[in-house]
Formats: structure tokens, C-alpha cells, sequence
């Protein structure tokens, strides 16, 4: 992607390097393309490991506001590092997908657009006989639980990083206010008008790694839509409802000081999914983004749980079809 000449900001989160030189220097190859689906136009990518052949492969899906690219990134970097096809998609109405800024009025379209891709991938030659497993960060997490809920038997787990389930009082949309703006019979659902809280600095605790993140060209930094708001508490709701129907194996990591997404959104799924083999993941003190936001020995630790429950379902999977 070339730079702005008249911007400061660099190319990529990691500064000038040549996106083919930084992605060799950690161990990956990476490509990009747009996929087409029913709903709109998504940007994907794709990160392999550079030396040995996938043992599994790992769907990631970003946060409100976010995309594939920039800090994001580092989550599915570091399971090519491991050894697993990593490819993610930008949600529709996010970085370079189609659709009005961070306008998610219809949850399902949006969540059915990114597992449309998902499963061209899964269901490829190439990953056919391979595990396969759903990732979701944020609000990332909510999407990712409705695709599970549309596509059930297709997926080997299911990974959250401090997914939303549960919104916290403080980010919960205004009764008053949805209901005002319901009256105008959908003329005000993609108007920008909720209060934001601040979300970015409840996110993230290293001050130089917000610096970053707030950097990133493609966030959506305006105030979150009617529908958008509507939309979540709806679907919060409703999944709420329905853990119980969670069957799959599945790790959920949430941080205690999580102030953008609630960790009851962790705790709860783990008490009420159905799933047999389920692990649940406390971090003391932690905020909300755990790979791109904490200090460097706190995203360690993360990633090394994620990696060592990863490791574990894909090498029984294997045993089992010796």
C-alpha cells in the first residue's frame, strides 16, 4: 500500500519497511484481495507460515472500529509464527470492506458476509483436511458467535479475546435515546449520534501502543450510529440467551479491568455454554485489548495461553484421525 506523501503517518504500524520484507523478518508470507459476497465487497487477508506446511486453519475477526491491518494483526502473525493458516476479513462497513463507516445495522448480513469467506477458505483443497477454527476480538467475539450460531457443525473451536457479550453500564446505549430515534421510523439508523465513552483509552494500557493504534488511518474515530447501537444490545441479548447452544471446544480471555467490554461476557459463556471441553482465562489488572494494548510481558502471556490451548485441540484432532 504506498503512503500519502503529505501524511506522517507511516504506511504500517511497524513504520517504512516494505510490507514483503517485514512480513519475511517475522516468519510469514501474507497476500491480500477483495472477496465478493452477497452483501458486499470484503477485504481479506492472508498470512502463512514462510518454512513449514498449515496444521490448521485459523479465521480471525477484528473489533468495532478496527480492521485486519495495522495492530490487529499481530494475533494472526503470531499463529502463522505457530504454524497455522491465518486469514481474516475486514467486516463489512470497516477498513476497506464495503459499507457505510461502522454502521452495523443488520448484525447477520454482517456476520453471514464474513463467514461466506470463511468457508470458501475452509471448504478449499487446500484446508479440506485440516482443522479449522473461528476467532473473534471485541465486538469481533460477537460476530464470530453468530457465525458459529449459523454454521454450528463446521468448526473445530472457537477463540475469544475480551469478546462483547455482555456491554458494561457505562457503554450501554441509552434507553431513551434508541427509543427517541426509533420513533423516526429508520430515518436516524446510520445517523452518528450515540455517545463513544472514550473507547480507545478504556482499551488500551500501554500509552506508547495507543499512540499507535489511535495512528492507524483506516479506525473509525466518529460517534457510533443509532442502528449500530441498536443492533448490538439486540444481539448481545440474544446470545446471551442462547450459550447453551455452544457446543464446541472453545478458550475465552478476557482482562479484569476490561472497561469496553464487560469480562461477565467471558465468565458467563463459560458457566452456560454446553461444551464439554471449555476454558476460561482471567487476567488480573488487565485491560481490554490483551495482544495489542498491554505492556509486551502481559501480551506474552496471553498469546502463550492462546497458543498453548491451540496447540493442544489441533494435535488431538491429529491423533485421533492417525
Amino acid at each position: 500500500m504506498a503512503s500519502d506523501p503529505n501524511s506522517t503517518t507511516p504506511p504500517n504500524f511497524w513504520g517504512d519497511t516494505p510490507e514483503e520484507e517485514y512480513y519475511t523478518s517475522q516468519g510469514v508470507t501474507h497476500s491480500s484481495s477483495y472477496f465478493t459476497t452477497p452483501h458486499g465487497r470484503l477485504f481479506t487477508q492472508t498470512w502463512k507460515p514462510l518454512s513449514s506446511s498449515s496444521r490448521a486453519l485459523v479465521c480471525f475477526t477484528h473489533g468495532y472500529g478496527s480492521d485486519t491491518g495495522w495492530l490487529f494483526q499481530k494475533l494472526p502473525i503470531a499463529f502463522a509464527q505457530w504454524g497455522y493458516l491465518s486469514i481474516a476479513a475486514d467486516l463489512l462497513g470497516h477498513g476497506r470492506s464495503d459499507g457505510l463507516r461502522c454502521y452495523m445495522g443488520d448484525m447477520n448480513k454482517v456476520a453471514s458476509a464474513s463467514l461466506i469467506y470463511f468457508q470458501s477458505v475452509r471448504d478449499s483443497d487446500e484446508c479440506k483436511e485440516i482443522p479449522a477454527f473461528l476467532f473473534g476480538e471485541s465486538m469481533g467475539g460477537l460476530a464470530t458467535m453468530m457465525m458459529h450460531f449459523l454454521d454450528p457443525n463446521g468448526w473445530s473451536g472457537l477463540m475469544f479475546s475480551a469478546p462483547l457479550f455482555v456491554i458494561p453500564e457505562p457503554m450501554k446505549p441509552s434507553r431513551v435515546r434508541l427509543f427517541l430515534y426509533g420513533m423516526l421510523m429508520g430515518l436516524a439508523d446510520t445517523w452518528a449520534v450515540m455517545p463513544d465513552n472514550k473507547m480507545v483509552g478504556k482499551a488500551i494500557k500501554d500509552p506508547e501502543k495507543l499512540k499507535i493504534i489511535a495512528s492507524n488511518p483506516r479506525r473509525y474515530t466518529g460517534t457510533p450510529r443509532v442502528g449500530t447501537m441498536r443492533e448490538l444490545k439486540r444481539v448481545c441479548e440474544y446470545i446471551q440467551a442462547n450459550f447453551d447452544k455452544v457446543k464446541v471446544p472453545f478458550l475465552t480471555v478476557h482482562g479484569t479491568a476490561d472497561g469496553v467490554t464487560a469480562p461477565e461476557s467471558s465468565k458467563w459463556l463459560y458457566e452456560k455454554a454446553s461444551s464439554e471441553d471449555k476454558t476460561l482465562k482471567l487476567y488480573e489488572g488487565m485491560y481490554h485489548s490483551l495482544v495489542q494494548g498491554e505492556p509486551d510481558e502481559n501480551s506474552e502471556r496471553v498469546l502463550a495461553d492462546m497458543r498453548e490451548w491451540i496447540d493442544a485441540r489441533v494435535d488431538k484432532l491429529q491423533n485421533v484421525k492417525k
